[in-house]
């Protein structure tokens, strides 16, 4: 087999969109890069993803499965050769058994996106088969002022967490997370890092690392000796040395050490007088190996979302110690196959919260997979300044920013206030190759894994306050609920998310202590997110009853429209409006309805919808 039929499926998302900038020191090195396109969705391949309606998971394939793969083949005109000329015909094998009932099915040669698109759909015909897809390659993915903040009693002492570290204080674009460490560190929690793996003798992981496992299931990939899956999370280097080698016109590129980079902003060792600091400093990192030579089969890292949350995954042993958080910043460009959003809602349904990277392409991410899957939080790029990123994929699958960084993008914050750094390693090819250094990166693999972080904190927080975890549902929920507005909001038609991720907000909110309904009353309403529409709200006269909690000085605006009937819009400071005492009222003849509170107080505030009313849409934006 051709080493680059292996690699040729797709061209993904960039590596980090690495952009050039001025080091600040022997001890720091930036990565300097431009942001990649993609192929086609269904790019060349030599592997299928099948599951069988009978008897699926069989480890051989059985007669009946081999003649549904021949059947296909020839009807897919790729069984014969004509007159001894051209591709020998193609054959079929079993590579292995994967979760969710699928398999993994190698075939002879690589086909082109045409042949391949002809064999999956004669595959996907047969009534023996349930569902086929491509197993494509995934490849790494590259206000309001900020509300006042008491100065934390720990400040860590890392030598760049107060010059360089922007991306961690509590600056229009950061996620504020200093004063969060008072009441949790991450402390109990472990965040799988699904990436290129690690370098564990980076100074700046000190005990925090676990053991990890490898899932690259092909030794091209790998750059291991075997296709064996094995123990450890080793990144062995994902240079590229000859063009053209993963897919066409793709460049050659040195290693990224993109894994640890990652795992430096989740939880690098803090308060050491080394390096820099991580989010949630205090929690274990399990390095999964997914991504090397290439990129990574999405069947391979379907398996690794299913073992890092403690499933079970054909010939792999049990997870000791299944992940709180998976951090998941990869994609590739296409639709959210079965297998993989099986992986997902199995890994939801453990406990896990899902966070991923929208991706660097500049389009939209429901091109995008992981990110157009379901169950997972999609986070966006913010820069510096708390705008967007430029590089950053938008929509409406992206649930909120984080930081990624944008370089010399950001006017007047060039340099490394422009970049997000962590741990990384100046080696061009193998992990032998260089010394471990500080890399500034940008990307919107930069921004999940300070998401990943500040979850890890409220999971932390709860357990040490004595209380449940949140459910993933739940996490999804407060992460959006406790977002800061966007400094310099994004174009309309490019949004990415309802704010800005910020970790004392976040955490402030999961501890508040539950009310109880016979002593004190629950805050009333349903809580409305900033900029994100409330659809399908009807009423027969009885109306209902919204909130929103505000900060100070930006404008304030409350708006219905949409559907049919006539509503009313009443709202007020602190307090539930009525008919009679409210605020400010909006009363126009119809749904259109529109307050604007031009100097807002912070706190919430309370919006009653009355009438009679059908289909409308409410929205507060701040």
């Amino acid at each position: 087999m051709k080493h680059s039929s292996l690699c040729a499926a797709i061209a993904l998302l960039l590596a980090a969109g690495h952009l050039p900038a001025s080091a600040a020191g022997p001890e720091i090195r930036i990565r300097a890069g431009t942001p990649a396109r993609e192929a086609a969705a269904d790019g060349p391949s030599d592997r299928l993803l099948v599951r069988y309606r009978a008897r699926p998971g069989v480890v051989a394939l059985d007669a009946a499965k081999r003649q549904a793969a021949d059947a296909a083949i020839l009807r897919a005109g790729l069984g014969t050769r004509a007159a001894g000329r051209g591709p020998a015909p193609l054959q079929v094998a079993q590579l292995r058994r994967a979760s969710a009932g699928y398999e993994v099915l190698r075939l002879s040669r690589r086909l082109s996106a045409q042949e391949l698109g002809r064999l999956r759909d004669e595959l996907a015909a047969d009534p023996s088969v349930e569902a086929v897809h491509v197993d494509r390659m995934l490849r790494p993915t590259g206000l309001l002022r900020a509300p006042a903040t008491v100065s934390p009693s720990f400040v860590p002492d890392d030598e760049f967490f107060a010059s360089h570290q922007w991306h961690l204080q509590g600056s229009a674009g950061a996620i504020n997370v200093a004063s969060a460490w008072d009441r949790s560190t991450g402390e109990g929690t472990v965040v799988a890092v699904l990436d290129t793996g690690i370098l564990p003798d980076h100074p700046d992981f000190a005990g925090n690392l676990l053991p990890g496992y490898d899932f690259i299931s092909d030794a091209f990939v790998s750059r291991r000796d075997s296709d064996a899956r094995v123990p450890g999370a080793l990144d062995y280097g994902d240079w590229n040395p000859v063009a053209g080698e993963c897919y066409q016109n793709s460049p050659v590129i040195d290693s990224s050490w993109h894994g640890t980079h990652v795992a430096g902003t989740v939880a690098e060792a803090t308060h050491n007088r080394i390096g820099g600091a991580g989010v949630a400093f205090d929690a274990q990192v399990l390095p999964v190996r997914v991504l090397g030579r290439c990129g990574g089969y999405g069947s391979d890292i379907a398996d690794a979302i299913a073992w890092a949350s403690g499933g079970e995954v054909y010939g792999m042993p049990a997870n000791p110690h299944p992940a709180e958080v998976i951090n998941l910043s990869l994609g590739g460009q296409g639709a959210c196959d079965g297998l993989t959003q099986a992986a997902i809602d199995g890994a939801v349904a453990r406990g896990s919260v899902v966070v991923v990277a929208a991706g660097n392409q500049m389009s939209n991410a429901d091109q995008f997979t992981p990110a157009n899957c379901a169950n997972v939080v999609v986070v966006g790029a913010n820069r510096i300044t708390g705008g967007r990123a430029w590089y950053s994929n938008y929509g409406a699958a992206v649930d909120l920013a984080g930081p990624g960084g944008g370089g010399d993008e950001d006017p007047g914050n060039g340099g490394w206030n422009g970049y997000v750094l962590q741990a990384g390693y100046d080696g061009k090819t193998t992990p032998s190759s260089g010394q471990y250094v500080y890399m500034g990166l940008a990307g919107t693999s930069m921004a999940a894994p300070h998401v990943s972080g500040i979850a890890a904190l409220v999971q932390s927080g709860l357990a040490l306050a004595g209380r449940d975890p949140l459910t993933p549902a739940a996490m999804h929920e407060l992460l959006q609920a406790t977002t800061r507005p966007f400094n310099v909001p994004p174009p309309a038609h490019m949004p990415i998310g309802v704010g800005i991720a910020d970790a004392t907000r976040a955490l402030a909110k999961a501890l508040e202590e539950p009310c109880d309904p016979e002593t004190d009353p629950c805050q009333p309403g349903t809580l409305l997110l900033n900029g994100v529409n409330v659809t399908g709200l009807a009423s027969n006269g009885e109306g209902a009853l919204y909130r929103f909690e505000a900060q100070a000085g930006r404008v304030l605006t409350l708006m219905t429209l949409g559907g049919s009937g006539d509503v009313t819009l009443y709202a007020a400071h602190g307090e539930v409006p009525t008919d009679t005492a409210f605020q400010f009222r909006s009363a126009r003849a119809g749904n259109v309805e529109t307050i604007r509170i031009a100097a807002p107080a912070a706190g919430t505030y309370y919006l009653r919808l009355s009438g009679t009313y059908n289909g409308l849409t409410l929205v507060a934006r701040q």
